[in-house]
């Protein structure tokens, strides 16, 4: 319980707004924050229980109470002094970690909007070091070949525009076909993660699919003049579709369900940029990483990779070495032949 009986005291910013609805209030400010649709979603969703979370004596809120409470009544039913918060957390002990750290997230951000301090004995879980998940070169095959054969023309254009741009399955999605330069080899992307714009280059291969694409897309194109990946009733592709039409392929190319996402793609992307001697600055920026602090996941690469890095160093080193002894022969080859001058011959 709280140790002195003052009422709590909003933050100035929400002085004006104490009266209002809070849910609608906090979503707007989420919106205002550029936090992703993704994010605002989870956050609604994972305060829910902290907010309904009861303490001895208190009534079950109905969901009348849970929209329209106010700012004022949910900073003081938030109080982190009066045990709600320890409470809830104790009911999140068999999350994972990730989970778990995603819900305090979403809770010190609540608490912060109304101007709590967060409790100093709520510190985030422990997570290990994942790598990232690729496909090794032989599994990739499979799954360019499976979705060649597919019956879905989209599967190919597709599989072949993520591997080779490294575009997010959103991303992929929310492509608009003046996004696409094709005498450039480029497309924007527009409001990626954490709205940020910026430019993604083309193989020859992809634009290869992109042409071969082109004519069915304008085939299937019905309402949404813009998309540029329709599904087969003619609407914008979505990102659940995408990851159906990954299981399947996986089952063509016999690999284990899981075993293919949007993102394994895009993981083999960077590891692909890697192999090749691309630097982490240029893999963040084609990425679209806020941070190199993301990207530099990709050091900590796989068996495989980390042979062919180490092959094609020992294939420059041997090189360099047969140009050094070269040049070594060359400087002791001495001139033997006699020359002449004023005086006579030397």
């Amino acid at each position: 319980m709280r140790l002195s009986n003052a009422s709590v005291v909003l933050p100035p910013r929400l002085n004006h707004m104490q009266n209002l609805p809070w849910f609608a209030c906090y979503m707007q400010t989420l919106k205002a924050e550029n936090k992703s649709p993704n994010t605002q979603k989870s956050y609604a969703s994972g305060l829910r229980a902290l907010i309904e979370t009861t303490l001895p004596d208190e009534n079950v809120l109905s969901e009348s109470d849970y929209q329209q409470m106010t700012v004022l009544e949910l900073a003081e039913r938030m109080e982190p002094l009066n045990g709600r918060i320890d409470r809830w957390t104790h009911g999140l002990s068999d999350l994972r970690p990730t989970t778990y750290n995603a819900r305090l997230a979403a809770a010190r951000h609540l608490l912060k909007w109304l101007g709590h301090r967060w409790p100093d004995h709520l510190v985030r879980a422990r997570t290990g070091k994942r790598l990232p998940r690729t496909l090794n070169r032989r599994e990739m095959t499979m799954v360019l070949d499976a979705s060649a054969k597919s019956e879905d023309p989209v599967a190919s254009i597709v599989v072949t525009m993520m591997l080779d741009t490294g575009l997010r399955v959103s991303e992929v999605c929310n492509l608009d076909r003046n996004d696409i330069d094709l005498e450039d080899g480029s497309a924007r992307v527009y409001g990626g993660k954490g709205d940020k714009d910026r430019l993604v280059l083309f193989t020859r291969r992809t634009l290869d699919r992109i042409h071969a694409w082109i004519p069915i897309r304008d085939a299937r194109v019905r309402d949404d003049d813009f998309a540029f990946l329709l599904n087969s009733a003619g609407r914008r592709l979505q990102p659940r579709g995408v990851q159906r039409l990954m299981d399947s392929l996986a089952q063509d190319a016999g690999l284990p369900k899981g075993k293919l996402t949007p993102h394994v793609l895009r993981h083999n992307f960077a590891t692909g940029l890697l192999e090749r001697g691309a630097d982490l600055v240029t893999i963040q920026r084609l990425l679209g990483h806020s941070s190199i602090a993301t990207t530099r996941v990709y050091l900590e690469i796989s068996d495989q990779t980390l042979r062919e890095v180490y092959h094609r160093a020992q294939a420059t080193r041997e090189t360099l070495e047969a140009v050094a002894a070269r040049t070594e022969e060359d400087e002791e080859l001495v001139e033997t032949t006699p020359s002449t001058s004023s005086i006579g011959i030397e």
